[in-house]
């Protein structure tokens, strides 16, 4: 029995080292560009907090305090979010070998969560609205609210743009969006109040964004959840893969025992076991296996090379993996 690493070949000098570099430069540009990003909402957000608090204790609108109540959570989602992204470009050490790249997804589960725990709190207090009607001064919560809505839409425009596979931001930019529906929910039920008086339409529009928030919540849990549970990444058919591979690789008699996680939104693993038909030196085979690979995303690859039977006890080549 043979086991080999495919993710890195023998030979790492030349344009391969070249390419390395530049990849890795790139990479950090993005990063740091992400950050300032980050950094810029953060500041926005906490300044749109601190005049929707004022804008609703003095208008009495539940709209706008679950809205600037929204926003706490957002400045210390976005503070974490940042954070993580930080700590993602720490280096692998000798406790965390494969480095901090899950930092982020981390940080978006908890926002996701975050997320879910605003939009039942929301919930809760439109409820008790409903049951306990309060006078709102409507002109107040109007210009409060579009002062809101500025700062979030300037906030989700820095968080949405970029790289479309970072989970973490993504995660700030559900927030930022979520607090954006609540300053337009407010800026709806504040016209509403002026034109008719009609004081339900303060909660039943919290009720509204409330919704939107949960769906987003659940969205961002369910993808970050499935990282953090070494899920198999989204589009990967591993009896496909495992079918396919003899038929693109020269050398390969089969393949088996394939398991397949992310690292981080975008890094994809995997290890599998091979059994060779002779024909193609090992080397070779290796570096095969891994180009192939490379094809379905998946940019580090441990191959077993099996000489013979399979000795892992749960070794099942019928089933593929």
């Amino acid at each position: 029995m043979n086991h080999s690493h495919a993710h890195d070949p023998h030979d790492h000098a030349g344009h391969a080292h070249a390419a390395h570099e530049h990849e890795h430069e790139h990479h950090n540009h993005a990063a740091h560009a992400s950050h300032r990003r980050l950094a810029w909402a953060l500041g926005i957000t906490v300044v749109a907090m601190v005049v929707g608090i004022a804008g609703g204790l003095i208008s009495g609108s539940l709209a706008l305090i679950a809205d600037a109540g929204h926003m706490l959570a957002d400045a210390g989602s976005l503070g974490l979010s940042l954070l993580a992204a930080r700590q993602a470009l720490r280096p692998a050490d000798a406790g965390h070998s494969f480095g901090h790249e899950r930092m982020p997804v981390l940080a978006a589960f908890v926002n996701g969560t975050l997320l879910l725990l605003a939009s039942a709190w929301i919930t809760f207090e439109a409820v008790q609205r409903f049951i306990t009607p309060a006078a709102v001064d409507a002109s107040t919560m109007m210009i409060v609210a579009a002062i809101g809505l500025t700062a979030n839409v300037v906030s989700f425009a820095l968080l949405h743009g970029g790289d479309a596979e970072d989970l973490n931001r993504r995660g700030a930019a559900a927030h930022v969006l979520s607090d954006l529906l609540g300053s337009v929910a407010a800026i709806v039920a504040a016209f509403i109040i002026l034109k008719t008086g009609w004081l339900p339409a303060d909660p039943l529009l919290s009720l509204l964004a409330a919704g939107l928030v949960l769906r987003m919540g659940l969205k961002i849990v369910r993808e970050s959840a499935h990282i953090l549970l070494e899920g198999t990444p989204r589009g990967l058919d591993l009896t496909k893969i495992a079918a396919g591979l003899p038929q693109q690789v020269p050398g390969v008699a089969s393949v088996h025992h394939l398991h397949a996680w992310s690292l981080s939104q975008t890094k994809k693993l995997m290890t599998l076991h091979v059994t060779p038909d002779g024909s193609v030196q090992t080397p070779e085979l290796l570096e095969a296996v891994r180009v192939a690979l490379k094809r379905y995303g998946i940019t580090h690859v441990t191959v077993q090379v099996e000489t013979g039977e399979c000795a892992d006890p749960d070794c099942d080549p019928a089933h593929g993996h």
